[in-house]
């Protein structure tokens, strides 16, 4: 290990960076520096210019990908190199605005018929009834399902943050069916590997499974699943404050995305125009 990577990763673990973004910075600087044959601190600001038009535009990579990278050699530069160098040196990729794919409620019922495995269809509908990413619903202990408050414990969510999110009845009784025929003791939803939860990426590729077989025209995903509890929530009238919380967002303005996809509620919002209590008076006839 050299020692800019070793003081790299010592300056993401002193700003308790989560596993998985240190894991990718590191491959991304690694890239990086392959791309140029020479070391990140060797280099200046028309090198990174030159490799982000790289990433677009030969490597086609998406704007969130560019980001990614952008975000890591900022982190790079700034923090451990502590180059005098400004944001506008790391200019970010704009994304296109797109809207969440939202399941109706007859779509997520048709969704679930097929998924067979009794621990997947769980670990789901717990994406779906608490509104978790996939790596939130896979960490969940069975300590964290509080029935007597009817809450759900998140512990260190996106962000490094613990949260409470709702525990529905109905979410309550799946979960109780699952855990009188699998008996899980540590971990909600275990791996075949003890003392591991269920990979991520092995629910995520259940959920695509389901929604192969389902037929649904929709493309569904563990993330589909966040975003319809999220929209259905909005529509049965829940304030969009409730749902930041529920959904562990730090700014109001991620969640209020979800206003943009809800036509029932767009349909149902009364115009001013039909608030006016009388009809408005006919133009006065002009002065001669």
């Amino acid at each position: 290990m050299t020692p800019l990577r070793k003081r790299m990763i010592e300056d993401m673990q002193l700003r308790n960076l989560a596993p998985a973004t240190q894991r990718n910075y590191i491959a991304h600087v690694a890239a990086y520096a392959r791309f140029f044959d020479k070391s990140p601190d060797l280099l200046d600001q028309e090198a990174v210019r030159e490799y982000f038009l790289y990433l677009l535009n030969e490597r086609k990579m998406s704007p969130e990908g560019v980001n990614q990278q952008v975000s890591a050699l900022k982190f790079l530069y700034l923090t451990t190199l502590e180059a005098p160098w400004h944001d506008v040196d790391f200019p970010r990729a704009k994304r296109a605005h797109r809207l969440p794919v939202v399941l109706s409620h007859e779509e997520v019922i048709q969704f679930f018929d097929y998924v067979p495995s009794l621990r997947y269809r769980a670990a789901l509908m717990t994406c779906y009834g608490a509104g978790l990413r996939v790596s939130e619903a896979v960490a969940l202990k069975v300590a964290d399902v509080d029935s007597q408050r009817m809450l759900l414990r998140v512990e260190q969510g996106k962000g490094r943050k613990d949260r409470y999110t709702m525990l529905s009845p109905r979410l309550v009784e799946v979960l109780r069916v699952y855990w009188r025929a699998a008996r899980p003791e540590h971990y909600l939803f275990p791996s075949w590997r003890t003392g591991r939860h269920l990979n991520a990426a092995s629910l995520q590729q259940a959920c695509r499974d389901a929604w192969l077989r389902s037929g649904l025209r929709k493309r569904v995903t563990v993330h589909t699943l966040r975003h319809s509890f999220a929209t259905h929530l909005l529509e049965n009238g829940t304030d969009v404050r409730v749902i930041q919380v529920l959904l562990g967002h730090s700014r109001i303005d991620t969640t209020a995305r979800y206003t943009t996809v809800t036509p029932q509620l767009i349909g149902a919002t009364v115009s001013p125009l039909d608030r006016l209590d009388r009809k408005p008076a006919a133009p006065k006839a002009a002065r001669k």
